[in-house]
């Protein structure tokens, strides 16, 4: 099995017009995205290997937020989702695989997890 780098973000809350929720009432439904961004691993991490040989966590959380053009509404969350991963694909190359899981918390009537789950790979 090869080596495997994986950051990962995980239950961020964030307000986003997608579905139904948003089409009936106008107002931005809360998602909990987690992102799981599989990057090109290094030989080897030393204690004085450099910030910049990872990616920054906090570029995981603005795909989900900031990146998100305000006032757009996704019909779908799945849209939501290749968003995220388009932002991250463009950001750095060293990414190769993104997941996004998104629960839509507006639906859930007993803490069910009600949402989707997007795998994209790069394409080279």
């Amino acid at each position: 099995m090869a080596d495997s780098l994986i950051l990962e973000v995980a239950d961020l809350e964030h307000d986003v017009l997608t579905g139904i929720y948003s089409e009936e009432t106008g107002k931005p439904q809360p998602l909990r995205i987690t992102i799981r961004a599989r990057l090109k691993c290094a030989p080897h991490y030393a204690p004085d290997t450099p910030l910049d040989a990872s990616k920054n966590y906090m570029d995981l959380k603005f795909a989900a937020t900031e990146a998100l053009p305000p006032g757009v509404h996704f019909k779908l969350i799945e849209a939501v989702a290749d968003h995220i991963c388009e932002t991250l694909f463009l950001q750095d190359s060293r990414v190769e695989a993104v997941t996004v899981k998104i629960v839509k918390l507006a639906i859930a009537e007993a803490g069910e997890k009600i949402g989707i789950t997007l795998t994209r790979e790069r394409r080279e």
